[in-house]
């Protein structure tokens, strides 16, 4: 490292570290000097434009920007000198000269303000220019250039710190100004909502709509801030909520290290959700004689077909129809679906609850729908089924590689790591069937025909092997197995298996030596992995990869399956699967079994539970008669919910913990009217290992109350003697059972916002980087597992020629329970869409925006058409979070025989347009 640079600020010697600027080293003291152009933020840039930060240097003619500036060994600076004090007052006039007046600013609180008024300068002798129109297109945000000073820190924050190069700066001299695109309205331009630009402005030319009246006078101006963490994807964004009368009126993204202050739309604009007019406020009871076969119940009206209760009416009948069915049908005729959008500790204290309640371990979430056949693979191959380094590794990292994920829509702040890794120079390959917004930051591209993806990576790992590109003294150190992976290789050439996959040979060729010779290399996955009937051969092969290369264990490499919820991680480590207690820890091994039963007071179940397919299979043959569900929407997460939906309909007793009455709700004979995420207090555990605080910011609604006390209420009528009295007794509980949570505390949460696991030491910060000297499985070596090419399910033939495959849009989240009723969100994508190719829309003589029916062997649904080149000829892509045309209904409930996962990404689909009937003459 280079010596510090020692020099004069303000008379007295100080130092500076390479590379820093004088505003940094005077920062570092204490010294305050304006600035605006410059956001001393993660990711950004200073640029020197504004000139309110300039210093005067001894000897030097003009003044310094310190924003800019580097010291030298010697030199004076002084800050606040005379010159300099003239300089900064004649800059905040001049910009203010061209202010809105403050009583009708946009933002009177502006950084741009607050330094006036420490500057004294309230007023300007100069004239005002005509000021631009405002735009109101975008229902995010409002863009009021009137008060733009042309700092341009917008532009950074869009270009590089998200990465998303939608504003720009155009004209020049007096004319010049922000555009969007091709000075489009912001509505009408590619921009995803991100609302960086609206976190880094400093003057309030750009504001969150609800902070501006429709006139852009500044309006809600926030009595109060919490720090918390996002509710949405795996990525674990921390978050400030801005808060007027007890609602959300704003979101700032925080320094976590995950996010680095970025979020996005959904993080950002997504959460008035909370305050929706559907919110559950009271208990609901099933009327005597209204048949759950009837559904058709307006969410913010159930009393057509429930009527209110009092708290102990609702607890009463929900504990006494769930003991009822235990002490009758025995105890696996109960079964639970627990939340991975509650905290850690609600999904610990359900899983306790089905284990020594209702006396099985019949008990699942979401996991099973998105990871499981990635976690079963990773628990096979290295002993652990979490990632062995975060998202933020991809900084460190010459190649990455991106299969059956989509992060620039499902993690977009995660997905601007990989997106600034390319800028620096990484080499990114995308692979998958469908084409995405990464593609643009790609070194090549392999759009590989859905389903073949064992064809894809058996190619690479059969390029490695046979060129002799593996890393020998690693498998030789870390690995066992690798002679049978290398004669099972063998037959999977590139070239034999381009026909296979569509992917030509050279190309695979390509990324396979591009990979194995990387210093850096890492690996990212998604449930286009995952959700597959070869979903853990998939997760296999991409762990044979990173094991024969020796891209684990050390800085920018690893595996890394993108989790989905936000804390389907935690949920899982918490126990809240049919096999695994917490921390994984088998339910099958009879000493792990005394351990929970010692721990539990209580004998527990010696066979592992079903899944949450098998469970709606057992209950259409009688063996599953009641169900809690907490947070899920089978209803509509579950493959072919028509034979989901039959089932619970069929159940003797449904209760069901929500806090809409969502789909799955309908069917429930008690619904308990449960807490949104503002409103709590509780940890959660991201796609990183990072397990973060959880902070309540808003009173409950109503009679509504907090999951974890509802869930103990529960447990109370059913016989257990449970006596929590906050999340932090729960988590003091789970330390005593998790491993993983060793030198990790409540308290230091609270004062830490953030700690990542494993962590070696209550005073060291967790290990980020894991598996650098073995994995922990029973040889300490990783296990390579050869995987041969299964086919699909079901594949397309003459009557359903077509392939569809489902997910999410950016703008919504899962099932939609919460994100179709944030208004911006909603507005932005307000109705179901089916994405097709031009091509195909051309052959099928539709129009972007008509109406089409799309049909598989288990249903049929409506929707509008879109246009979308991203998606290939012969392959239909639907979203399901739209209740109205529900994605479900068409998939394939086949599962991965280890995973048990449902094929949600492939299935034979016919696509047929809808022929609306003529108007009348």
């Amino acid at each position: 490292m280079s010596d510090p640079i020692r020099f004069t600020l303000d008379g007295a010697e100080v130092e500076a570290a390479p590379g820093q600027t004088i505003w940094q080293v005077a920062d570092r003291q204490s010294v305050e000097i304006p600035h605006l152009c410059w956001l001393p933020k993660p990711g950004y840039r200073a640029d020197g434009n504004c000139r309110t930060c300039m210093v005067e240097i001894e000897g030097e003619r003009v003044l310094a920007a310190s924003c800019v500036r580097k010291p030298t060994p010697g030199m004076k600076v002084q800050s606040a000198s005379e010159r300099a004090k003239f300089s900064r007052k004649l800059v905040f006039e001049l910009l203010i000269g061209d202010q809105p007046d403050r009583a009708v600013a946009h933002d009177p609180n502006s950084r741009l303000w607050q330094w006036a008024d420490r500057l004294e300068v309230s007023d300007s002798r100069f004239p005002r220019h005509v000021p631009p129109a405002p735009d109101r297109s975008h229902p995010a945000m409002a863009v009021q250039l009137d008060a733009c000073i042309q700092c341009n820190l917008c532009v950074r924050a869009c270009r590089e710190v998200q990465v998303n190069d939608v504003i720009g700066m155009a004209a020049r001299g007096y004319h010049e100004k922000i555009v969007f695109d091709f000075d489009d309205p912001m509505g009408n331009s590619t921009c995803v909502a991100c609302g960086e630009c609206v976190q880094a402005c400093p003057t309030g030319a750009l504001m969150p709509a609800t902070m501006v009246d429709a006139n852009g006078v500044y309006t809600n101006a926030p009595e109060r801030e919490v720090d918390s963490v996002c509710p949405y994807c795996g990525v674990g964004c921390q978050l400030t909520y801005k808060i007027r009368d007890d609602r959300i009126v704003a979101v700032d993204g925080k320094d976590g290290p995950a996010n680095h202050n970025r979020l996005c739309v959904k993080g950002r604009f997504g959460f008035d959700y909370a305050h929706h007019p559907d919110r559950l406020t009271e208990p609901l009871i099933r009327k005597d004689g209204v048949s759950k076969h009837d559904t058709d119940i307006d969410p913010a009206n159930p009393y057509t077909h429930f009527c209110k209760a009092t708290w102990d009416e609702a607890l009463d009948l929900a504990a006494a129809g769930l003991a009822r069915i235990r002490d009758r049908d025995g105890r696996r005729a109960l079964a639970g679906f627990g939340s991975a959008k509650g905290s850690n500790e609600e999904a610990y204290i359900f899983q306790k609850l089905v284990r020594t309640g209702f006396g099985s371990n019949n008990v699942d979430h979401c996991t099973r729908l998105c990871h499981a056949s990635s976690v079963a693979a990773l628990m096979e191959g290295i002993g652990s089924g979490a990632v062995t380094a975060p998202f933020t590794a991809a900084e460190d990292a010459d190649v990455i590689i991106v299969i059956g994920a989509r992060p620039t829509e499902n993690h977009p702040v995660a997905a601007t790591f990989f997106k600034q890794a390319a800028k620096r120079g990484a080499k990114i390959f995308v692979i998958d069937p469908r084409g995405h917004t990464l593609v643009r930051h790609a070194t090549a591209t392999l759009r590989f025909n859905p389903g073949r993806d064992v064809a894809v990576l058996n190619a690479l790992l059969h390029t490695i092997i046979e060129e002799g590109l593996y890393d020998r003294q690693y498998v030789q150190a870390h690995t066992e197995d690798f002679e049978k992976l290398r004669e099972h290789i063998r037959d999977y050439s590139p070239e034999k298996m381009a026909p296979i996959c569509g992917v030509d040979g050279a190309t695979l060729r390509y990324v396979a030596r591009t990979y194995a010779r990387a210093e850096a290399a890492i690996i990212f996955w998604g449930m286009g992995i995952s959700q597959h009937v070869h979903g853990t051969d998939n997760a296999r092969c991409l762990i044979a990869l990173s094991l024969i290369t020796g891209q684990v264990g050390r800085p920018g490499t690893g595996l890394h399956p993108l989790r989905g919820q936000n804390n389907v991680q935690g949920a899982s480590d918490a126990g809240l699967i049919p096999m695994f207690y917490p921390d994984y820890q088998s339910v099958e091994g009879a000493e792990v079994r005394a351990k929970f039963e010692a721990l539990w007071q209580t004998p527990l179940d010696n066979k592992r539970g079903l899944t949450v397919v098998e469970i709606m299979d057992a209950v259409h043959r009688d063996e599953i008669k009641g169900m809690y569900i907490m947070g899920e929407n089978p209803a509509m997460s579950d493959p072919d919910v028509e034979h989901a939906r039959e089932a619970l309909a069929k159940l003797e007793h449904l209760v069901v913990q929500d806090i809409f009455l969502t789909e799955t709700a309908k069917y429930a004979d008690v619904v308990l009217p449960a807490s949104a995420w503002p409103e709590k207090d509780g940890t959660v555990s991201n796609t990183n290992r990072q397990v973060q605080m959880g902070r309540a910011a808003l009173p409950l609604p109503g009679n509504a109350r907090l999951d974890w006390w509802i869930i103990q209420e529960i447990a109370r009528r059913i016989g257990l003697d449970w006596s929590y009295t906050h999340p932090r007794d729960v988590f003091a509980e789970m330390k005593l059972a998790m491993p993983s949570l060793d030198n990790i505390t409540w308290e230091r949460l609270e004062r830490e916002d953030s700690v990542t696991y494993p962590c070696d030491a209550a005073d060291q910060p967790g290990n980020e980087i894991v598996f650098g000297d073995g994995f922990p499985t029973a040889s300490g070596r990783g296990r390579l597992v050869p995987a041969a090419i299964i086919p699909p399910a079901e594949e397309p033939d003459a009557e359903y020629p077509m392939v569809l495959t489902t997910g999410r849009q950016l703008e919504h989240w899962h099932t939609g329970a919460m994100t179709r009723r944030a208004s911006v969100l909603d507005e932005i994508e307000p109705e179901a869409v089916a994405s097709l190719a031009p091509a195909e829309l051309r052959r099928l003589g539709v129009a972007a925006g008509e109406q089409i029916r799309v049909t598989t062997r288990r249903g049929t649904i409506e929707l509008k058409a879109r246009s979308d080149s991203a998606v290939a000829p012969g392959q239909v892509f639907i979203p399901f979070c739209y209740a109205e045309a529900a994605a479900n209904v068409l998939t394939n409930p086949q599962l991965d025989p280890f995973g048990k996962i449902p094929e949600y990404k492939f299935c034979a689909a016919k696509v047929e347009p809808v022929l609306m009937p003529a108007a009348a003459e």
